[in-house]
Parts: structure tokens; sequence; C-alpha cells
């Protein structure tokens, strides 16, 4: 069964559903990627890694991401010589330790020669979070992208958190795409998305003469959501996480009552 929705799908944007759309979404891509780069070029998936602890303002958000849930024992004194007062209760509260957190992105490369190409980041909710570890590992690697000769592709299918820029002249929108190449990175390629326009299709830059390669994010979804099932996991009779704003919940009530989805 198909998504009901012509583009994205908010009801996918669930945090607990999210993780499993991330990685069907880099999967497809990545496989779509591959069956047109070959022989030149090739498409990989690649960790950046980061730690996190309990001062990081995205936890909350990774708790729901990666379900890391952990229980630690409160005492008084630390140690071997650490006591509990008599007719005092021991508390158990559930705390996530340090935790080494692994977000996954895509990488062109050149097949021959290994060199690096293109970055592909598909944002996890973390990188949307102000002061989040997850936020400030994605800067770091976009900005060392941006100061290489590697073309940088952002793919945001994300409506809740900061947008990941604040340049000026960018529409609002509740999805967007960003696409720097490196040979002009004073002239970023945007695309603002609404929730009831279909995905478009980018060109993924290459090295030198070699044209663009055509990504259908329609069809990526597509395939993502039947491969995942998602038909299974998401009840369309309720209101999406995050919810939706008062014209675009008139709007998809509409589109679900007429597909059947809702009474």
């Amino acid at each position: 069964m198909p998504s009901p929705f012509p583009g994205m799908d908010p009801y996918l944007e669930a945090p607990g559903l999210w993780p499993d759309v991330h990685h069907g979404l880099i999967s497809e891509i990545h496989g779509t990627l591959n069956s047109r780069l070959r022989p030149k070029y090739v498409s990989r998936v690649v960790l950046r890694m980061y730690i996190s602890d309990d001062d990081d303002p995205g936890r909350a958000a990774m708790i729901a991401d990666t379900q890391l849930r952990r229980l630690r024992r409160r005492t008084g004194r630390q140690g071997k010589s650490a006591t509990t007062a008599p007719h005092t209760k021991r508390l158990i509260v559930p705390t996530l330790l340090d935790d080494e957190i692994k977000e996954a992105r895509l990488e062109i490369r050149q097949a021959e020669t290994g060199t690096l190409v293109t970055v592909i980041e598909v944002l996890s909710p973390t990188n949307k979070i102000r002061g989040s570890r997850g936020r400030a590992s994605f800067r770091v690697k976009r900005r060392e992208t941006l100061a290489s000769d590697v073309h940088w592709v952002e793919i945001d299918f994300l409506r809740a958190g900061m947008p990941s820029s604040s340049r000026r002249g960018l529409q609002a929108s509740d999805y967007r795409i960003f696409i720097s190449r490196a040979e002009d990175r004073a002239r970023w390629r945007s695309w603002p998305i609404g929730l009831r326009q279909p995905l478009p299709v980018i060109g993924i830059p290459l090295r030198g003469d070699d044209p663009d390669v055509p990504l259908d994010l329609g069809a990526v979804l597509k395939e993502a959501y039947d491969h995942g099932a998602y038909d299974l996991s998401v009840d369309y009779r309720r209101e999406p996480d995050p919810p939706l704003s008062p014209e675009d919940r008139t709007w998809a009530d509409r589109l679900l009552r007429i597909q059947k989805l809702r009474r």
C-alpha cells in the first residue's frame, strides 16, 4: 500500500518511527545512486560519530531515536565506603549514560581512486536542536565539506526543530533541500517543499564535466515506504506527531477521508 500523501508523509516523522525511516531513505538513495553511478563512481554509507551526555539538549530526541534506556542507582556517597542512612530507600532512576552516537550519511567517491566527491546528509531530529551534540557534529562536518572541493547535499524531511541554515532570503517551508557545489560556494541551490507538494527530482553533482545524476526523491520515498511496510505501523485516524498547522490538518483530513483511511 503506498503512502496517501503526494509528497512527504508527515506520519513518518514520528519520533518512534523516524530512525527506521531514516535508515530506509539512506538505503534507497544508496541503491538508486549505485545503479546509475557505476562504473566511474560509487556511493557508500558512512557513519558520523559523536559523544552525547546528560547535558546534551538533544537527549530527549535521542531517547526516542535510539531507545537506549538504562538504569543507574543513585546513592549518597561514591566509593567502597559509601553507605545508606538507616530507613532511607534507594531510588532507581532512568538515566542515559554517555553514549557514542552514530548517524549515517552517504558519500560518493571515485571508484578507481577513492577520492571523495559528494557528501549527502539526511537530517535527524538531533541535527535540528539548538545546542545539541548532534547539531554541532553535523555543522562541523558541513563546515569541513564546504571548505574543501567536495559537493554538499542536504535533505531535510523533518518539520520540527531549527532549520540547518539561517541564510537570508530562504523561503520558509515544511521541508527543504540544499545543494552546495564545490565550484560555486557563493550560490546554494535550495528547494523549499510544502506538505502538499510532490518531492522533486534533484541533480547530484559529480566531478568535472560529468553530468549530474538525477535522484527522484518521490520515488525514493515510495520505495522506502513500501519496503518498510509503514502502512502497518501508521494509524492515519490519529493526528501526526509533530502536529500539522490548522490549514494542513483540514487538508490532510479531507485527503485521508477520500482515500477511506478515516471516517
